[in-house]
């Protein structure tokens, strides 16, 4: 089992404390209205939390990818928006460009971006190229001093409220994964602008939408980690990106049981508790066993991260990323079962978290993916 520090131990409790007290209120609210959860963000900055993986010299806490599952998991147990907005800025944007950027770059974005005065997002995915990451046709042609994009990128989580996006373009198409190159990109570049904002069934307080690049006018100093070596920082943070998921799918997990197994205790039904029950005793028993087993592998895939051992991770990333969003939503449905008529109710957060969690099994690398690449590592 993984053994925290006491360092991290604090940082748990914390983050606990914060979420409960703070993010909780708050969960119903933002996901009924589709709303961002700015004062929850801002706390997180305040918490010194956003900027969590960067060095201290750059405005960050100096700590590693255990720490950023921890307040991943926490935030998730209240509220899967607020996790997903705070993983997308703080590992998908933040640790992409600490892990890739120069010098230059870092002390530019870093900063800001862990302060929370501005607002990070990845731009990945397009309207045909999902699984098939690297078929993505934004290109991005050097004129001179500066690079003009277009072309869309869509479903990218804070793209409505984004200030800075890292962005993946075309810079030889002809080479196909290897022509892509990684850029940094603001929202008051000429040519960027904001598309459609989704309604999503799930993570609805994490607003979602398209960006659109029409000659989008980006400094050629912005581009990083090197010309048509996009693909080389797109995979740099892929085992990173589905350890975090499953921290928030794990938060997912716990928040559903907890509630469940609060209910079970005070529903009477034929004159005593549910939980006396032997078939929700069965249920009861195989969601904590499910969550710890979540528990391990997701920790494990990060203790592997801290130790930079990224290269030996496919494996366990995979494995962390396919168990904990299956057994989120297996967790969630029995919560949602267990409650009975009370769980198909808003006035109850596991109908909110069943909804959250189907996302955990698509978004960041589906499971058939994820099976693929367990596949292949288990085959070589």
């Amino acid at each position: 089992m993984q053994e925290f520090t006491s360092e991290q131990k604090m940082l748990r409790e914390t983050i606990a404390t914060f979420a409960e007290k703070e993010v909780a209120p708050l969960a119903y609210e933002i996901d009924r209205d589709e709303r961002f959860p700015e004062e929850s963000f801002r706390r997180l900055a305040e918490l010194g939390v956003l900027g969590i993986t960067v060095p201290v010299e750059y405005g960050g806490a100096g700590a590693g990818y255990t720490e950023m599952c921890i307040v991943t998991e926490e935030l998730a147990r209240f509220c899967g928006s607020t996790a997903a907005t705070y993983a997308d800025h703080a590992d998908l944007c933040i640790d992409n460009i600490r892990r890739n950027a120069d010098e230059a770059q870092k002390k530019k974005y870093l900063p800001s971006l862990c302060s929370g005065e501005k607002i990070g997002g990845l731009a990945m995915t397009e309207p045909s190229a999902g699984s098939d990451v690297m078929s993505m046709s934004l290109r991005a042609e050097l004129k001179g001093d500066h690079y003009l994009l277009n072309g869309t990128k869509t479903f990218i989580t804070n793209g409505p409220v984004g200030d800075v996006f890292v962005v993946y373009a075309k810079t030889a198409p002809e080479k196909k994964a290897h022509g892509v190159s990684a850029f940094i990109v603001e929202k008051d570049f000429q040519g960027f602008q904001r598309g459609k904002k989704f309604e999503k069934m799930g993570w609805r307080g994490s607003p979602t939408g398209e960006l659109i690049f029409e000659d989008c006018r980006v400094p050629a100093e912005n581009l990083f980690g090197g010309v048509n070596l996009g693909a080389m920082v797109l995979m740099s943070g892929l085992n990173t990106e589905r350890v975090v998921l499953g921290a928030m799918s794990l938060g997912l997990s716990r928040g559903a049981y907890e509630c469940a197994l609060k209910y079970a205790k005070e529903r009477v039904q034929f004159g005593k508790p549910i939980s006396t029950f032997q078939l929700i005793q069965g249920k009861l028993a195989d969601m904590a066993m499910e969550i710890e087993l979540s528990h391990l592998i997701t920790y494990k895939g990060a203790a592997m991260a801290d130790r930079g051992l990224h290269r030996d991770m496919n494996l366990v990333a995979s494995y962390a990323k396919l168990y904990t969003s299956e057994v989120a939503m297996r967790v969630t449905t029995e919560a949602v079962q267990i409650l009975g008529g009370y769980g198909y109710m808003k006035e109850f957060p596991v109908e909110r978290m069943m909804r959250d969690a189907k996302l955990q099994s698509i978004g960041g690398g589906t499971s058939e993916i994820q099976r693929l690449i367990i596949a292949r590592e288990i085959l070589a």
